[in-house]
């Protein structure tokens, strides 16, 4: 009795196979990967890091095809014009983000600038986060935050230097200068370099918490695809996250709460922080801007502007140190440009294309989110031909765009020079650092400023190389966004023609 079963059952199974092979070739949708298995799709696909396997499986099938990963439909692309079709022409349509675990949780049933579903809630949320919080005017207000820190940063080199280091950690160091700018502009706390204990702790708490997120943000929720394993008790991630999001609501919490105790006490004159705008409204629209609402808006301010950042930062050094001809021409272009006699400044950054270059093909090659957080398809639409159903999820390979052969020549080789010419940080849709579309990074601006002045400072200010022959491990790390795996350790040492500008500061 048993042998019939197991052919009754292959019989089926190669039913199965079969029909969806020839409806595949046979429907307008885009193509996809046989097989796809019963109930699980193409699940078993997935290995990590998923850029590399997606872009593999894009020069195999194309740069727009279909996974079905579980009850999911999710479209893959993976090209420079299919990445504009879907952001730019069918940017309404994609601008919705798919029903996910992780998103659920950290949005608070999606009140959450990332997370949130388009709609008349989310348009506020992003026009407050433009208008209010991010708009040129609000960066020009903190301008002097990233002058400060900036300036510290140098200071503190100096010191380490002149007291007999001549090598730095440069994934704490450039954590510490981005978390301070934006602790200092969101709740006016700068918690690393004055000797505060308590206020370092409270630092380092939140940077744990901050590490957390990328990672948990990175993990894959089986149950985010298959819903009946969530069902049948596989919990553990969602417990994880709970956690989580109970320590930011806790940490975020007792910010808004000690501005609100000081408010009334604060110098009139004085420029108020992110959390104290925040308040400021809450008092005519109570019922919209909720203690909820402000801190979730907050953390996205936060994690988005201070690890990403200094993550920026740190891959720009590494490839600094592994072509030393290309640090140098980039200090050649500060001295000709901005001399040795005072520090760049962010109205200097137009200035120096050269630097820029360095900074927008880093990102190319180590896009800090080598996959845009995924869309969803509102209504029905075609994108390169294809029929894309309504409720598909959209994945943009940003990495896979970034490293394409048919789109940059020679996509693996450090090369600032090709991106000589480029106004801003964007060559089309072949260059997306920071997303495109209603969806794009609100922070865009402030991250520009921040890469540009810091960057350019320290290059200004100190030689840099490496601590051995070896070139720099650049091996990405895993989790949500694409940061070192191994933290980048530099030696350096002031540079000669900033000796009076140095002994000044």
């Amino acid at each position: 009795m048993e042998f019939p079963i197991l052919m009754t059952t292959l019989l089926l199974l190669a039913s199965y196979l079969l029909t969806t092979h020839l409806l595949r070739r046979s429907s307008t949708l885009p193509p996809t990967v046989f097989p796809s298995l019963p109930i699980i799709g193409h699940l078993y696909l997935l290995k990590p890091p998923l850029y590399r396997t997606l872009a593999k499986l894009s020069a195999k099938h194309g740069p727009i095809f279909r996974l079905q990963l579980g009850f999911r439909r999710v479209l893959i692309v993976s090209s420079p014009s299919a990445a504009e079709e879907c952001l730019a022409k069918n940017d309404i349509i994609f601008a919705n983000r798919p029903k996910m675990l992780y998103g659920k949780i950290i949005g608070v049933n999606y009140t959450n600038l990332v997370w949130s579903p388009y709609n008349d809630n989310w348009r506020n949320l992003r026009r407050i986060a433009t208008i209010e919080i991010l708009s040129i005017h609000r960066l020009n207000e903190f301008h002097n935050i990233r002058v400060e820190e900036t300036r510290l940063l140098i200071r503190k080199l100096l010191f380490g230097f002149n007291s007999g280091s001549s090598q730095v950690t440069m994934t704490s160091t450039f954590y510490e200068l981005t978390m301070n700018v934006m602790m200092r502009m969101i709740s006016g706390k700068r918690y690393f370099g004055d000797d505060n204990p308590e206020l370092e702790e409270e630092g380092n708490r939140f940077r744990e918490i901050v590490g957390e997120t990328l990672v948990l943000g990175g993990a894959s929720n089986v149950g985010d695809y298959l819903p009946v394993l969530s069902w049948l008790g596989v919990k553990g991630l969602e417990k994880k996250l709970i956690k989580l999001q109970e320590k930011r609501d806790v940490f975020f919490q007792g910010l808004i709460n000690q501005l609100r105790k000081s408010k009334g006490t604060e110098d009139v004159n004085k420029r108020k922080t992110m959390i104290e705008l925040l308040l400021s409204l809450q008092e005519t629209e109570p019922d919209y801007y909720t203690d909820t609402m402000i801190r979730n808006l907050v953390l996205v301010l936060l994690s988005a502007g201070s690890d990403t950042t200094a993550g920026a930062m740190e891959w720009v050094m590494s490839v600094l140190l592994n072509h030393p001809q290309v640090l140098k021409k980039a200090q050649n272009e500060i001295d000709s440009v901005i001399g040795n006699n005072r520090l760049v400044d962010e109205s200097d950054i137009p200035n120096l294309p050269y630097l820029r270059c360095i900074i927008n093909e880093t990102l190319r090659l180590y896009p800090t989110g080598p996959l845009l957080v995924p869309h969803e398809a509102s209504s029905d639409c075609v994108v390169g031909g294809y029929n894309i159903p309504r409720g598909t999820m959209l994945i943009v390979n940003q990495w896979a765009i970034h490293h394409d052969p048919k789109v940059w020549e020679d996509p693996e080789t450090f090369k600032p020079e090709r991106l000589e010419g480029l106004e801003g940080t964007r060559d089309g849709f072949k260059l997306l650092p920071f997303g495109s579309g209603r969806r794009s990074c609100p922070g865009e601006g402030l991250a520009v400023r921040m890469l540009g002045m810091a960057l350019g400072s320290i290059i200004q200010c100190f030689d840099w190389e490496r601590t051995s022959e070896e070139f720099v491990d650049m091996t990405g790390g895993l989790g949500v966004t694409m940061l070192k795996a191994i933290p980048l350790v530099a030696k350096f040492k002031p540079r000669p023609e900033m000796t009076n500008l140095l002994s000044e500061l």
